[in-house]
């Protein structure tokens, strides 16, 4: 059996990955893929992992988590999905580090199903715009006493993975940039659900959806449904054009407040993630899926 855990990140696709994954819940479900509901399995999972404590959860335990989530006999691949899967938003980020706590959760989880074949997904997002995100989704009230113990320019997405691979060297992690997925939307689906790279799926076109004026996606599906694209690079040339075209201002644009934070400062972490993502590419057992 092969179990996925999409970790989120926070205030990255904001559950939009797993609702358009479940708009294929049946079809997936004949090829042995379970999407199984949020609301069944996310405090089950929180409730067995602090029981637990990182031990090896024992077969009808596992037999209970699956009962929990309603995932038939004879499944193959199962997707669990949570963006808290590793914390709140609040420890997220401390001192110079992303998810500080990522080696003790990630062998947890892949624990939860000792013998299943596990990996984890994950969407990584700038951290000049991550942290503030974080900051909003939080009962803090001040950004300065949010940030007090981080080390903003220190943070690097290849550091906590290269602890995760550390951590849980049999699972192969899949990550991709929140800025990117407007593009890959479609490839992300398909990696997560481990199905055909060409494999239809409702949905792959959910996020583009909400960034586009209507009238101009309707010219988009029209023109890929008269002129179907005979790969996935040649497609995502023709939604980037459409999108060019027809992108809505307002959704492309976040008004993140940075108390404190100039905008040189905002330049130079921008910077630094996007470097960042070399070394990304280049942790054995992650795989960094780009436009």
């Amino acid at each position: 059996m092969q179990v996925v855990f999409h970790m989120g990140a926070p205030c990255t696709d904001d559950d939009r990955l797993i609702r358009s994954l479940l708009k294929n819940r049946e079809p997936l479900a004949k090829q042995g893929i379970a999407v199984p509901t949020p609301a069944l399995y996310r405090d089950v999972l929180k409730d067995t992992l602090r029981a637990l404590d990182g031990a090896p959860a024992p077969a009808e335990l596992q037999r209970n988590i699956l009962t929990s989530a309603k995932i038939p006999e004879g499944t193959e691949r199962i997707i669990f999905s949570d963006p808290r899967m590793v914390s709140i938003n609040r420890l997220v980020v401390i001192g110079a580090q992303i998810w500080p706590m990522i080696d003790r959760v990630s062998r947890s989880l892949r624990n939860l199903f000792p013998t299943a074949e596990v990996e984890f997904m994950l969407g990584m997002r700038d951290p000049a715009t991550l942290i503030p995100a974080l900051f909003r989704g939080s009962r803090f009230r001040q950004f300065e006493e949010f940030t007090e113990d981080m080390q903003p320019h220190a943070l690097a997405w290849s550091e906590m993975l290269a602890r995760m691979r550390v951590a849980v060297p049999d699972c192969p992690v899949s990550a991709w940039c929140n800025e990117d997925t407007p593009l890959i939307w479609g490839e992300v689906m398909r990696e997560l659900a481990g199905c055909d790279p060409l494999a239809p799926l409702d949905g792959v076109d959910d996020l583009i959806e909400d960034l586009m004026d209507p009238a101009g996606f309707r010219r988009m599906q029209r023109y890929l449904s008269e002129n179907p694209p005979e790969n996935e690079m040649l497609r995502r040339r023709v939604v980037a054009a459409f999108l060019d075209k027809y992108a809505l201002d307002d959704a492309l644009e976040e008004d993140l407040d940075t108390p404190g934070w100039s905008a040189e400062m905002l330049d130079d972490m921008t910077a630094s993630y996007e470097e960042d993502m070399d070394a990304v590419a280049h942790i054995p057992g992650v795989t960094l899926i780009t436009p």
